[in-house]
């Protein structure tokens, strides 16, 4: 039976032990979408460090019709933030790949995470900070995030609590409803997370921890994003000559 309130005061303290170890009077940097994660792990880090020592930056690339959401955040918790909107970097970038090369529809997807995760680490390190990740295990466990994107940074409170885990902890830290519940929707596509995955987080979560699916097609499906995403959770590999 998970213990919400357990987990979230030992998470609590566990980031604390952390900034003890690795970065002293440090502060965290968070990335705010406005989402469940964003939101569970700001308030956890504000929990363990107090609000002066949380810094939040909102990163709308052009215009983000649900950013609202991420005010409603850094206003409830009381954190210094930051706007930063990326569209000229994206398009910058773009614009300077040669003639001749066209991005991939994948590369073009990516693009925009990669930027956000260069922009943190900028901020954070103009700003005596640790970069924190906002990936969960749900999302992790089926690859569905950007390697050197969303899926980096220095600490990460969430990457083993499922979807209903990281729910059940903001409810607890007495986040809105509004930012709890919230539906995740690809930024680019307009399409849900779950439409894209072609399941839902519930079905996932059940699997996740009881290792129990009804769908043994969803199952081979799950089992082989799994598998050919294990890499993205990995150090990467190197050579160890004889020497």
């Amino acid at each position: 039976m998970f213990n919400a309130e357990k987990v979230k005061n030992d998470c609590v303290a566990w980031i604390k032990d952390f900034f003890e170890k690795n970065g002293k009077g440090c502060n965290a940097v968070i990335g705010i979408s406005g989402g469940k994660d964003s939101s569970v792990a700001a308030a956890l880090c504000v929990e363990a460090l107090g609000a002066d020592r949380v810094i939040g930056v909102l990163m709308p690339c052009g215009e983000q019709f649900d950013i609202s959401c991420s005010y409603m955040l850094v206003e409830h918790l009381g954190i210094k933030h930051y706007v930063v909107n990326i569209k000229d970097a994206v398009e910058g970038l773009k614009n300077a790949m040669p003639e001749g090369l066209e991005l991939s529809n994948q590369s073009l997807v990516n693009l925009p995470p990669r930027i956000r995760m260069s922009t943190l680490y900028a901020v954070s390190q103009s700003c005596n900070g640790r970069v924190v990740n906002t990936c969960n295990l749900s999302e992790d466990w089926v690859g569905y995030s950007t390697r050197y994107g969303d899926a980096a940074g220095d600490f990460s409170p969430l990457c083993n609590l499922t979807v209903a885990e990281v729910k059940e902890i903001g409810r607890l830290c007495g986040l809105p409803d509004e930012l709890v519940d919230k539906t995740p929707i690809d930024g680019l596509c307009g399409k849900t997370d779950e439409d894209n995955l072609g399941f839902t987080y519930a079905v996932l979560d059940r699997y996740i921890r009881t290792g129990e699916i009804d769908d043994m097609e969803l199952k081979a499906k799950i089992d082989g994003m799994h598998e050919r995403n294990l890499f993205k959770l990995q150090l990467m590999p190197s050579f160890k000559p004889e020497i």
